[in-house]
This record gives structure tokens, sequence and C-alpha cells, in this order.
């Protein structure tokens, strides 16, 4: 048993986390998390739930289903760990999964998050035109190797430039897919150990996601943003949260710029003093990510039963 007390962290993961048959087992378990997915279904007037359940994967894989979806399979999990434990020291969420560090902490209400959601998979898939934008995973070099590199490899008024800074040596570049094909073309010749494009909707987290930054911008307005229970990091600076006003700004601000994925999982364990994080959501993702990163943190997964129980069990004293 570790001795954390209160020494943990909830990590959130994002798009690319999501599998056919998510949730599943902790609808059937548990009365609290039945509940998260009949507040998604009448939040988005749909069976949200039964295309977490059954598919088909390709539907899953729709920009506008992943997102909510994955916020909904979170939520139900931490509806079930939190009563377990103490309060986080700390949250962060791997871009959309900074909703769900949100809602946990009570910044934003679960149903008025699912809308948000939908409405930004929505907006980032319509703000670039299919086939103009693309994504591409560097392996191999520093995120300053790769801002150097964006520079290099684009042309004229192209967009291209660094959107998930995931680990010290893998960072996903994003912007029109002409550049992102220069910049694969010329990785190997950099020092770059491998250069793959990524099979995704749109190139997020890149100025030319601005129109769906607007479009989010004006839905999140109308919506209550609270004070945090405990400390949020923020993507786009890797810094604590401070207020809701500030929460949602970063919200707006997030969609097109990159995610400080390195430095918030630094963050969380040298000034947070965190010894075990747990990956609440579905994949573990995060957790293959944070043996990249962090020296001492170790992650634990947190999506289904089996998982929620081995969690609680090793933070509880």
């Amino acid at each position: 048993m570790i001795d954390t007390h209160s020494r943990w962290a909830a990590v959130f993961p994002g798009q690319g986390s999501q599998a056919p048959g998510m949730g599943k087992e902790l609808y059937d378990a548990y009365p609290e998390a039945r509940d998260v997915f009949r507040i998604a279904d009448d939040a988005l007037g749909e069976r949200l739930s039964q295309i977490c359940f059954e598919g088909p994967d390709e539907a899953l894989r729709l920009t506008r289903n992943t997102q909510p979806a994955l916020l909904t399979v979170s939520i139900a999990a931490w509806s079930v760990l939190a009563p377990r434990l103490p309060p986080p020291r700390v949250a962060a969420g791997h871009s959309l999964g900074e909703y769900s560090a949100l809602v946990a902490a009570g910044v934003l209400r679960f149903a008025d998050a699912v809308r948000a959601v939908r409405l930004r998979g929505e907006a980032m898939q319509q703000a670039v035109p299919f086939g103009e934008g693309a994504m591409a995973a560097v392996i191999g070099l520093t995120g300053a190797q790769v801002e150097d590199l964006c520079v290099r490899s684009r042309q004229g008024d192209e967009v291209l430039v660094p959107a998930n800074y995931n680990a010290p040596d893998q960072v996903v570049v994003a912007g029109h897919k002409t550049a992102v094909d220069r910049l694969i073309e010329r990785a190997a010749a950099a020092g770059a150990k491998r250069a793959i494009s990524l099979p995704v909707s749109a190139p997020f987290h890149c100025p030319l996601m601005s129109p769906a930054a607007d479009a989010l911008a004006e839905f999140l307005t109308t919506l209550e943003f609270s004070a945090p229970a405990f400390p949020v990091i923020a993507n786009v600076d890797a810094r604590p949260i401070g207020s809701g006003l500030a929460a949602r700004e970063n919200l707006i601000r997030q969609v097109a710029s990159p995610v400080r994925w390195v430095e918030t999982m630094l963050l969380i364990e040298r000034e947070f003093g965190a010894t075990v994080a747990v990956e609440v959501g579905c994949g573990r993702v995060l957790g293959g990510l944070s043996r990249r990163i962090n020296e001492t943190l170790r992650t634990l997964a947190g999506g289904t039963p089996g998982e929620l129980d081995a969690a609680t069990a090793a933070l509880s004293q």
C-alpha cells in the first residue's frame, strides 16, 4: 500500500483514447455511473451511451461523438472514484480532458460541459475543409527541434506549428496538409526517429482552428463557471487556473493553442508533490506519456471497476 495521503493527482484523457465498449462496465456496475450516462443522453437529446457501448467504431471516431463520449466516461469513472478518496492535490486533462478536470473540480456543470464539447467537436471539424489540414507525430526530437523544423518546412502563408508537446521526445504538429507532408519528408534528415501522419479529421490546436474558437467562445459565455474546488492546470500555459473566468478564457484559447502536457506533468510531480496520478477514464495513453516525462510519479489506470478498485486500494490508508 502506498502512503500518499492526498498526494495524488487526477488526470483525464483526451481524443485518441476512445474505444468501442468504453464505459459499459461502469454503467453495469454502478448506479452513479448510470446517472452520468443518463445526464449526457438527456443533454444531447440522443443515445450517446449507445455509441459508447456498441459503436460502431466509425460513429465513435466522429469528432462530434468522440469528445462528449470521452468526457462522459471520465466523469462516470470520477463519480465512482471521488467519494472513495480525499480530493486530489491537483488535476489536469489532455486537450478535451481539460473539460473533464473542470467538471471534476466543480468549475462546470457536467450537462453544460457535454453540450460544450459537442459544439467544440462540430466547430473544430468545420473550421478547415476536409483534406486541407493534417497532423503528424514526430518522435525523437525535442520540442525546440520540432519548432525549428516547422519553421523550415512551411512555405508562404502555410500554417505548421507544434500542437501537442506530449513527451520530451514526442511532439505532434498541425497545419496545412502540404506543410505537414513536407515536414514528414524532412524529419529524418533533421534527426527524427520517425514522423507519422495521424488519422485525424482536422488539424487541432493550431491557428487554423480560430473559427472554432470563436464559435465556442460564443457558447461558453452563456455558461456558469465557478472557482475550482482543487487546482486544475490549464493546457495553454501549464499553470493552475485562478478563477472560473480564467477557466473559460483558457478553454477558448486552448482550441487554437498547443497542449503543454510535458510542462503540466512535471508541474504535477515537482511543484504539487504528487506521487501517484490516476488516469480517470478510458485507456492508458497518459500513463504511457508519464513514463517518458516523470521521474518518480506512478500512474494508475481508472476506467473500469477493477481498475478503480485497485486505485482506491493503493491510495487508501
